[in-house]
């Protein structure tokens, strides 16, 4: 568990998010994958590629942010999601990809690295892209689902997480374009 929220505060991160169709095929994976794993199906207007995590931020600081992901500057990629994958700890069945573009490093990496000069407290594990597409899940072995969906990647969100008695509910705050490619 974070801190708990303050009424002069919101639960933010920076985020990747598909495109609806993008989204729908992601979700039919996901409700595919579940018979096998059980757990919760995200929402398919709630699935992302967290980028960077922050968690409560002080209103106070929203310009700030602006001003950083205003500064990042990283091409255009395409991300192709072509890997189911399975974290034990969590309990979650996500999508990835076998090969992760440079450019998406670069960008994570960015922000990252921004975010922690601004003096934002920033997790020091390494970053791992994924869509969660299961919570809860209890996965014997990962499900051999053919998974093969290419991202056209052309900018980056900062988004607002609510919590509901449904999970989590996500709200675009503001987005930033990449560099055309």
């Amino acid at each position: 568990m974070g801190p708990a929220a303050r009424p002069d505060s919101r639960r933010l991160f920076f985020a990747l998010w598909p495109s609806t169709a993008l989204a729908g095929e992601l979700h039919r994976l996901a409700a595919e994958a579940r018979p096998a794993c059980g757990g919760r199906l995200m929402a398919r207007d709630t699935l992302h590629l967290t980028l960077a995590f922050l968690g409560q931020v002080e209103e106070t600081r929203l310009l700030e942010l602006h001003d950083i992901a205003a500064a990042i500057r990283v091409p255009a990629f395409t991300l192709t999601l072509d890997r189911l994958g399975y974290w034990r700890h969590n309990r979650i069945l996500w999508a990835g990809c076998a090969t992760l573009p440079p450019e998406l490093e670069a960008l994570a990496a960015a922000l990252h690295q921004a975010l922690r000069h601004a003096g934002f407290a920033m997790e020091e594990r390494p970053f791992a892209a994924h869509v969660t597409l299961l919570r809860n899940a209890r996965c014997e072995v990962v499900p051999g689902l053919a998974l093969s969906q290419s991202w056209s990647v052309a900018g980056f969100g900062l988004v607002e997480s609510r919590p509901s008695p449904a999970g989590a509910d996500y709200r675009m705050l503001a987005s930033w374009p990449l560099v055309p490619g």
